[in-house]
């Protein structure tokens, strides 16, 4: 069971246990970090601070938001961010830091040698990501690659636990305290009563998430091509450009007309995009990075029972295909993205049924409900001894 407000391990209360989570890199209102990682320890017990680039200090559900001075270029993070944000860490004077961003492991470090508790939350295959940094020159990013992976296998040997997003990740500190998190939807955010009939959606197809070419953009707006008789098509994008002047770009090519681009959305906001959709794109491109992740949007359009249109890579196709809950395609072609689309605009029966199977594989599988047992439970057991 989850330790409660009245719960006691070892003569203490969760109460009694102060958890400051930091991000130098992420919003304060970032979904795994806040909305769900934080909220559902405090929901727990924990007193939790997060401490963040923001603009003021605030509250939210529990959790106290401490805001940090956001740095205004990715140097000044690195050089000034970090030493705030132990400035104000070590003044909350909490008993355990969980930390979410890679730049952060000397600040986890120093705090590990104070004597505090260390939790690191590894998000993404970072290794494998920087492989597609644009601000990494191409000839030094094997080199980065492999320092990074050497990094965090030497710094994890003396937290306290580590937090995955996926199982993929996982087995790279399999032999650590390690967990596996991933960053599947609250199903509060999407109760049955918001959802709207598919013969309703009025939305054609919908992409939510960073907008960048290795996440398909000029393959999406491409494939609007093969939709020019359908007049009443619109593609909606929420996100984020990057880098933000990939957009210019991209509105210069002739599927721009059919976008309805609606830039950084809150929760709220994504919801509400989801539940009017008749398809939910997701085609990345086959970086090491992305074929064996587990992307959050995926997820989150089958919890909104849209059908999907994903990368055709092996474990998106079987997840797909065991839910049957969209279609699979090559991310680099265009026109068959278009004609995925097509397939279901064309056949509403057919899509239905697909939404309601994702939705059912939510409830009953891909939810956070189920991994938030396992971030408590490592808290328990990476913790559990911190406050006697």
């Amino acid at each position: 069971s989850i330790p409660g407000k009245a719960g006691t391990r070892g003569g203490w209360t969760t109460k009694s246990v102060k958890v400051a989570h930091l991000t130098s890199v992420h919003p304060p209102f970032d979904t795994r970090i806040l909305h769900k990682e934080c909220v559902s320890l405090a929901e727990a017990g924990y007193e939790v601070v997060l401490i963040a680039p923001h603009t003021r200090d605030t509250q939210h559900r529990g959790v106290q938001i401490i805001a940090v001075k956001k740095a205004g270029s990715r140097l000044s993070r690195l050089l000034v961010t970090g030493w705030r944000m132990l400035h104000r860490a070590v003044s909350e004077r909490a008993d355990v830091y969980h930390f979410h961003d890679p730049e952060l492991i000397p600040l986890g470090l120093l705090l590990r040698l104070l004597g505090k508790r260390v939790i690191y939350d590894v998000h993404e295959d970072l290794p494998r990501q920087v492989m597609t940094k644009h601000w990494i020159p191409r000839s030094l990013r094997g080199v980065v690659s492999c320092a990074v992976e050497w990094v965090e296998r030497m710094a994890t040997v003396f937290f306290d636990g580590v937090v995955v997003a996926t199982p993929i990740i996982y087995n790279r500190f399999a032999d650590r305290r390690a967990v596996t998190v991933q960053n599947f939807p609250d199903l509060l955010e999407f109760p049955d009563c918001l959802l709207k009939p598919y013969s309703e959606r009025t939305r054609g197809a919908v992409y939510v998430g960073g907008i960048s070419r290795t996440r398909g953009i000029q393959e999406m707006l491409e494939s609007c091509q093969y939709l020019q008789d359908v007049p009443s098509f619109r593609l909606g994008l929420a996100g984020s450009f990057d880098p933000p002047e990939l957009r210019d770009e991209m509105e210069q090519l002739p599927g721009w007309s059919r976008v309805e681009f609606f830039g950084w959305q809150e929760r709220g906001g994504v919801r509400d995009l989801l539940v009017d959709a008749r398809v939910g794109l997701v085609v990345l491109h086959p970086t090491a990075n992305y074929v064996q992740s587990y992307p959050v949007k995926l997820f989150e359009y089958m919890a909104a029972g849209v059908p999907v249109v994903a990368s055709d890579f092996p474990i998106w196709r079987d997840i797909l295909e065991r839910t049957r809950c969209g279609l699979v395609v090559d991310p680099a072609d265009p026109q068959a993205i278009g004609c995925a689309i097509r397939d279901l605009l064309d056949s509403p029966s057919m899509a239905e049924e697909m939404g309601r199977n994702g939705r059912e594989a939510i409830l009953k599988h891909y939810n956070w409900e189920r991994e938030k047992r396992a971030l408590v439970e490592l808290y328990r057991e990476a913790v559990g001894d911190a406050v006697v």
